[in-house]
């Protein structure tokens, strides 16, 4: 039998939406390793879609409605999660939205609402998140989100949502520093881009990939895989003295600080 590092731990994941999203990445590495997880859908039209994802993993995993959008929703979700277990070990955030005209628009046309639907699902989540799972933290334990490079630079297309997630990083640091005491670790992955169904909603996504193809130091992007490889380690005691980080997994793409037309990296 393999060594499961995370025999015996709960893991509540948010966000799984197919087999080719992050969320189902990082949900298979911690159920591979040992976890015990705790799914959410949102709406009655994901319910079964979720539902057969999780049958996949194991035919235990429960399966919950939450909005996080929704106070209501998401006290009724840890209500359901007491049923299986008094305490959490390990969280995922991996939810994002922004309606669609606020990316596919100019940034200086967001609309406020846009504005602030993109920030209450991508960032306020994790906080609203958080504030419910570390009373069932008692001996600390992990808070994980998916952020992505736009946080920190200007990606094309990618506009209301990279300023959301740099709230969700922000909101990392803050409350790594608020629940360090607790021994409750908050970092972020941020992954580079990946052929999911969420990427494809940006658009260019094939542009983006043959770009980090051509400027990131490893020649390529990174894979599902290794997001939740990654994932796996700081939900782990390894990452014991890891909190408030965000993590690049892309290809050491994040490094550079110019891209130029000419070979970056001669010997790739």
């Amino acid at each position: 039998m393999s060594y499961q590092p995370l025999s015996g731990k709960t893991a509540v994941v948010f966000g799984v939406a197919n087999k080719r999203s992050i969320a189902y990445a990082v949900a298979k590495a911690w159920h591979d390793a040992g976890a015990n997880l705790i799914l959410n859908y949102q709406g009655e039209r994901n319910k079964d879609s979720v539902a057969k994802i999780a049958q996949s993993l194991s035919e235990d995993i429960p399966v919950y409605p939450c909005d996080v959008s929704s106070d209501v929703e998401l006290d009724e979700f840890f209500e359901n999660v007491k049923k299986h277990s008094d305490t959490i070990d390990i969280v995922l955030h991996a939810v994002a939205f922004a309606p669609r005209e606020a990316l596919e628009n100019p940034f200086i046309e967001t609309s406020r609402e846009a504005y602030s639907i993109a920030h209450d699902i991508s960032a306020y989540s994790l906080v609203a998140i958080a504030q419910r799972a570390e009373t069932m933290m008692p001996s600390g334990g992990s808070i994980l989100a998916m952020s992505y490079y736009g946080a920190a630079k200007v990606i094309p297309r990618y506009n209301v949502m990279g300023v959301a997630k740099a709230s969700l990083e922000a909101s990392t640091r803050y409350l790594a520093a608020d629940l360090g005491a607790k021994n409750i670790r908050v970092n972020c992955v941020s992954a580079g881009p990946v052929n999911t169904l969420a990427a494809r909603g940006i658009g260019g996504l094939n542009l983006m990939l043959k770009h980090y193809e051509k400027f990131a130091p490893l020649g390529r992007t990174c894979t599902l895989e290794e997001i939740g490889a990654t994932s796996l380690f700081l939900a782990t005691d390894g990452a014991g003295g890891i909190t408030g980080q965000t993590i690049y997994v892309d290809g050491g793409y994040e490094i550079n600080g110019m891209t130029l037309e000419e070979e970056v990296y001669p010997n790739k």
